[in-house]
């Protein structure tokens, strides 16, 4: 047992007023302005990187944006309808641009201070620096991306479907099982591919396009007997672009989650939080709700493939 100190009366005073200034900030109130924002609803989501802001770092005009007073927005030439239309992002028409400028709003900037980046799809998601604030193109949330990037919340759940001419040998596919020994395509780098990798695995190789018109062009020209996109796009396709061509059907939801497409950001970017909390206020407000209504529409109605 070490034996006791004896303080000198100047140090025994000094040693008190220390232990009553600990005792006073123990009891001191915390700091309550920091809101989670997205934190939550953001990584359940998707989200990644930092996943807090406050209030004030989210203020108008306080964002660090690549150009000061502007946000870039990037996505990618062409700009596919339903997402986009007229292949022109800026006019705010089409489901992607009208998300867009929704995000901008929420942000605090105006339709005129949104700057379009054309941005190539897979260069979207691969390591390195930005030319975009965020960009949005149908990319798909998924662990391998986050590695190189950060995402928004979800803005879109999405099924994958196979489209075919309607004299195909697959038009009257029911299953997956059904796809087996088609030849099918798909754009590089989708979501779309990884489906025909990794669910159909079909007998043949598919044959892999740099973009999605590509796809359609094989599919149009019976270089393929169908191709996989996204349940919107397909309708498009077989509406606007391949009318001879139909939804053969679209595939089950893998796992417990949804395929979404979520906003692109620099990895571990000052933006993701604000973004973030941008899309999720949306969520909520029943913006992209009503956005999906009216741009989306007619992609319903497509049989499931057992």
């Amino acid at each position: 047992m070490r034996p006791a100190i004896s303080l000198s009366p100047r140090r025994a005073a000094l040693a008190a007023a220390a232990l009553l200034t600990l005792a006073l900030a123990g009891c001191s109130p915390q700091d309550d302005t920091t809101d989670a924002g997205p934190s939550s609803s953001a990584a359940s989501a998707g989200a990644t990187g930092t996943t807090t802001a406050t209030t004030a770092s989210c203020a108008p005009g306080t964002l660090a944006t690549r150009t000061p007073g502007k946000l870039t927005v990037g996505t990618d030439n062409p700009a596919y309808d339903p997402w986009f239309s007229d292949n022109k992002p800026s006019n705010g028409k089409g489901y992607e641009s009208a998300v867009a400028y929704a995000v901008a709003k929420q942000l605090g900037y105006a339709p005129d201070q949104v700057v379009w980046q054309t941005v190539a799809f897979n260069k979207a998601f691969a390591p390195g620096a930005k030319n975009f604030d965020f960009d949005i193109n149908q990319v798909s949330i998924n662990d391998e991306r986050k590695k190189a990037v950060d995402f928004s919340p979800g803005y879109y759940d999405v099924r994958q479907t196979v489209v075919a001419l309607k004299t195909s040998k697959i038009a009257n596919a029911h299953s997956v099982a059904d796809l087996k020994n088609a030849k099918l395509g798909a754009q590089v780098g989708t979501t779309s591919l990884d489906v025909i990798d990794n669910l159909v695995k079909p007998a043949k190789q598919p044959a892999v396009y740099q973009r999605n018109d590509l796809a359609v062009a094989a599919l149009k020209n019976g270089q393929v007997d169908g191709i996989v996109v996204d349940l919107p796009t397909a309708f498009y396709i077989t509406g606007a672009e391949v009318t001879d061509a139909k939804v053969v059907g679209q595939f089950a939801a893998a796992g417990s989650s949804p395929e979404q497409f979520g906003l692109v950001l620099d990895k571990g970017g000052k933006l993701t939080a604000c973004v973030s909390r941008a899309v999720t206020a949306l969520h909520g407000d029943g913006t992209l709700a009503a956005l999906e209504k009216r741009w989306l529409s007619d992609a319903v109605g497509a049989p499931v493939l057992g």
